[in-house]
């Protein structure tokens, strides 16, 4: 009986204990259950309570595979120029900068000079290599690149990627005013040619490539931004570069500047430097430019700009303007003789206000449209005087006829002052007027301007160029075309020149003897 009690008692104590395992089992669960119920609730609140927005991280290859096909695809577009020109005893003077000049920040990357003889003496004939690149613009042949890399050539090579083979090249027609040249080749199949884009969509920081020959590195490309726009460095008024930190270095100029949509939208063609090489400000010619000089090349073989035959002063205070009775305009410091302005009846101290009704804001406004404007078309220009508005006609003229003495062109046929100088020296030459005088800072009937020099001439051998004024020949002073023409007749064959020369380098005037001996 006991030992039934006994069993009894144990089997009751067994089942507290189970129950009691149960209960407490049961009553963590609910607490770990409450706890996490709670947590998830409180995440839910937190959640809806934030209206911030998930940040997806971008691929980082993303950027690099666009730089990818853009370089593949516009690659076989650019090409290598290799120039070759002999410069000749006596011409060394062309590639030393004078003593005590800086170097001119500004580099066009003229300083691939393969110089051979001995330091200071001059061979008889110097071959002259340089590196540059271009774009394919023509499946045809026509390339685009800069005039400073073909402009004395006397042969030119190129060569594109993929093709072992070198062409020889012509020139087609070049514009010193934004250096440009279009050059030929013949190749027996059609090439590819690079699309040119819209320069006016670029913006300050979008991404840009540079491909070209630096160095004669064929095909390298390296990637960087706009940094400016519309950038003035004070080389002529039709240029207005873009301004880039892609790398560019001497023999890129020419190659293309190249958004990320594979369209040029720039010629790559000077940097800021101290020293000749990449400083991480570099320029190039918008192409919204370069398509304008490069359709009239391929049309008529040259540039033709428009020009109404004034100057005025680029910077102006607002108070002179004021002064004339408005806060628009360009006032005119000066009427060229007989250009259209001037037979117009327009005078100094004139303020153009609007041409064929469109307001004119400043000078750089007014050359643009100008220029623009086809020569001999009339133009309808208002203008103050007084301070009262009047208005006349203006029959545009060619910028290189109306500024013939300024540019050196040597197309001033009409004028009687140009004078050819027979085959004994080569040139053409005129006397020096007071405004080119001023402008060389000589004095006025001091000297003569070289309007022209023939090829393979007398004068082409010793290294006269445009644009040179011949101060004395043989020692005695010129003042007039009739000084060099008298000294000239008294001169026999096998006699020796010597000519004193005052040339234009990098914006400084210098002087130069260069002498040979009449053929």
């Amino acid at each position: 009986m006991n030992m039934e009690r006994q069993v009894l008692r144990s089997l009751k104590e067994r089942r507290a204990l189970s129950t009691l395992v149960i209960v407490f089992t049961l009553s963590i669960g609910i607490l770990i259950g409450t706890l996490v119920s709670r947590g998830v609730r409180a995440a839910q609140q937190q959640g809806k309570a934030s209206d911030a927005q998930l940040v997806d991280v971008p691929s980082p290859v993303q950027l690099s595979t666009v730089f990818t096909k853009t370089s593949k695809e516009l690659s076989p577009s650019v090409v290598n120029i290799n120039t070759e020109s002999t410069m000749r005893a006596g011409t060394r003077q062309r590639m030393t900068p004078p003593q005590g000049q800086g170097t001119d920040p500004f580099d066009l990357f003229e300083r691939f000079f393969d110089r051979g003889g001995p330091m200071g003496i001059d061979p008889p004939e110097l071959k002259q290599r340089s590196l540059g690149s271009g774009i394919l613009i023509d499946p045809k042949g026509y390339i685009l690149t800069n005039n400073h890399v073909v402009s004395r050539a006397d042969k030119i090579k190129v060569k594109m990627l993929d093709d072992p083979k070198l062409y020889d090249a012509k020139v087609v027609g070049s514009d010193s005013e934004t250096d440009l040249a279009v050059i030929k080749i013949e190749a027996d199949h059609p090439l590819k040619v690079a699309r040119i884009g819209n320069s006016d969509g670029l913006n300050v920081g979008d991404w840009v490539l540079a491909i070209g020959s630096p160095f004669g590195l064929e095909a390298t490309v390296t990637a960087g931004i706009v940094s400016a726009r519309g950038r003035d460095i004070g080389s002529s008024q039709f240029q207005r570069f873009i301004q880039t930190d892609a790398a560019i270095n001497p023999g890129n100029s020419g190659g293309p500047l190249v958004n990320m949509a594979g369209e040029v939208i720039g010629i790559n063609t000077a940097i800021a430097t101290g020293t000749g090489s990449y400083a991480g400000v570099g320029f190039a010619l918008p192409s919204n430019v370069t398509t304008q000089v490069y359709n009239q090349i391929v049309k008529t073989g040259k540039v033709t700009r428009g020009s109404i035959g004034i100057t005025f002063q680029a910077e102006l205070n607002p108070l002179v303007l004021q002064s004339f009775g408005t806060n628009h305009g360009v006032v005119i410091t000066n009427v060229q003789p007989d250009g259209p302005a001037g037979k117009a009846g327009l005078r100094q101290g004139d303020v153009i206000v609007s041409l064929d009704g469109q307001p004119i804001k400043d000078g750089e406004d007014l050359v643009a449209k100008v220029a623009e404007t086809p020569v001999g078309r009339p133009v309808s220009i208002r203008y103050l005087r007084d301070k009262k508005e009047q208005e006349t006609k203006v029959e545009i003229g060619d910028r290189s006829v109306v500024f013939a003495e300024r540019l050196g062109t040597g197309e001033e046929t009409e004028s009687s002052e140009a004078t050819g100088t027979d085959v004994k020296f080569g040139i053409s030459i005129q006397n020096v007027t007071a405004e080119v005088a001023g402008r060389l800072g000589i004095s006025e009937g001091k000297g003569v301007l070289v309007t022209s020099v023939d090829p393979d001439s007398f004068a082409d051998d010793i290294g006269l160029e445009r644009g040179d004024v011949i101060l004395q020949v043989n020692h005695q002073a010129v003042s007039t075309v009739d000084d060099v023409l008298r000294i000239q007749r008294n001169l026999a064959p096998k006699s020796n020149v010597v000519f004193l020369v005052q040339r234009n380098q990098q914006g400084q005037a210098t002087s130069l003897y260069l002498a040979g001996t009449l053929p």
